[in-house]
């Protein structure tokens, strides 16, 4: 694969990302759901039929108030300690309704075209953040992850800034300049005594850590002599609020990588695991060629790589838009108008869901049997307001049938199969759908007090 590592200066003004954005990016080379509306009625108790419908009424809301009390045990005492958010006063951090999609090192001169496209914040700048970026990015109502340089700090009032951030995959073998080969990843302990310099300049904002694939993939030799030596990720994540990882399966040039988009989901509950479930867990995305000018992720599996890292814990998915070959775009997403309308119905889609995917997820509130052996699903529930969201990804390039059994469910249920204009019937939790190739349904499944009307 080819290694895209971006100089830890971050972004540049659209002026210079042509150019100077070029020659250091190829320097380094590193290949990177509704609220539910539980309805009451007034009823006149006048007639004994209407005390015995008021009757039915009360039994079907103690049923739906005993699922809703198992739905909310369960998610309380299954919540991970990742509510550290509550204690970062400036941001948006703490908006059910705000979900972080991002882009990576792009020029503020295009944040109104990514935020048509869904994109709500920006991760890295380069040599900023400056007060023509700051500016760029307030106007197109962008957010923005940053390095806390000088300007930053005199700007700690700007809502803008959301977050500071460390240089880019630390845990790689870093350059020694051009042509000169490449010297020793930053040791664990620097970003430890960096992450404590940032947030004694700023407490009110979390540091984000964004690392290589080394993360996901063990025999990731551009780490150097840090290659196979998985144990210094947990001493990594401690320098952090938001840690995060890079892997690109789809144009992965190692059979041990190429075209396992599983890795994505993987990484991320490693990242989960390392961090004791104290840190938010962030990922990267694929949607261009990057240095791979023979394969780059369709529509399907961008949208299968978003909706596995979800289920799996990830709370904030950052895109990587560069392409290298077979020529050089610094946002090559922009030009593809197939993958970039697809992109934007992701983000949309997401951005509805927001309230659920902030919400704690049920452990154990779901169980999945697949049809196909070789083609697992993987399934993660979440309750808003009385409805049951159930997000389901088949995590393999094959077809199979699911059958889920949800728990907590009794009795028959209508489930909707959001944006499929299509329903399932579910009798005591227990439903089945098909599933395609990388295929992703996500459905939500409500209480049936409006059967009373």
């Amino acid at each position: 694969m080819t290694r895209i590592a971006v100089n830890e200066g971050y972004g540049r003004s659209a002026e210079s990302n042509g150019s100077i954005l070029r020659n250091v990016v190829l320097q380094k080379r590193r290949c990177r759901t509704y609220p539910a509306r539980c309805r009451t009625r007034k009823t006149e108790l006048i007639t004994v039929y209407r005390v015995k419908r008021f009757v039915e009424l009360l039994g079907i809301c103690i049923v739906a108030g005993v699922w809703m009390t198992e739905m909310s045990a369960e998610a309380e005492a299954s919540s991970p300690a990742n509510e550290t958010h509550t204690n970062w006063t400036r941001g948006t951090f703490s908006d059910p309704k705000f979900f972080p999609l991002a882009v990576w090192l792009q020029s503020p001169a295009n944040a109104a075209r990514y935020r048509a496209a869904g994109i709500n914040t920006f991760v890295a700048l380069w040599k900023g953040p400056t007060e023509e970026q700051l500016k760029a990015l307030k106007s197109a109502g962008m957010k923005v992850i940053c390095e806390q340089n000088d300007f930053a700090l005199r700007h700690r009032d700007d809502d803008t800034i959301i977050g500071w951030m460390h240089g880019d995959e630390p845990d790689n073998a870093q350059s020694l300049g051009e042509g000169k080969g490449w010297g020793l990843a930053v040791l664990p302990k620097k970003i430890q005594e960096d992450y404590g310099r940032i947030k004694a300049a700023d407490p009110t904002r979390p540091v984000l850590l964004n690392l290589g694939q080394g993360v996901a993939w063990d025999g990731w030799y551009g780490r150097g002599t840090r290659s196979r030596h998985p144990e210094d990720y947990p001493e990594y994540v401690k320098g952090s609020d938001i840690v995060s990882f890079d892997i690109y399966p789809v144009v992965h040039d190692s059979p041990e990588v190429a075209g396992k988009l599983w890795l994505v989901a993987e990484g991320v509950q490693r990242l989960l695991q390392w961090s004791g479930g104290k840190k938010l867990v962030w990922n990267c995305l694929e949607c261009t060629h990057i240095g791979n000018p023979e394969r780059k992720a369709t529509p399907q599996q961008v949208r299968a790589a978003a909706w596995m890292s979800l289920i799996h814990g990830s709370r904030g998915l950052i895109y990587f838009v560069h392409q290298f070959k077979p020529n050089f775009r610094a946002a090559a997403l922009l030009d593809d108008s197939e993958l970039l309308e697809a992109v934007t119905k992701l983000n949309q889609q997401i951005t509805d869901l927001a309230p659920a995917l902030n919400s704690p997820t049920i452990t154990n509130g779901i169980s999945v049997k697949s049809s196909n052996q070789e083609v697992p699903v993987a399934a993660m529930v979440k309750e808003l307001e009385g409805a049951a969201y159930v997000f389901a990804v088949g995590m393999r390039e094959g077809s199979t049938t699911a059958s889920f059994a949800l728990k907590g469910i009794k009795g028959k249920r209508t489930v909707e199969v959001l944006r499929e204009n299509r329903t399932i019937e579910a009798r005591d939790g227990a439903f089945e759908d098909r599933f395609a190739a990388w295929e992703v349904h996500l459905y939500r499944v409500e209480p049936e007090l409006n059967n009373y009307q």
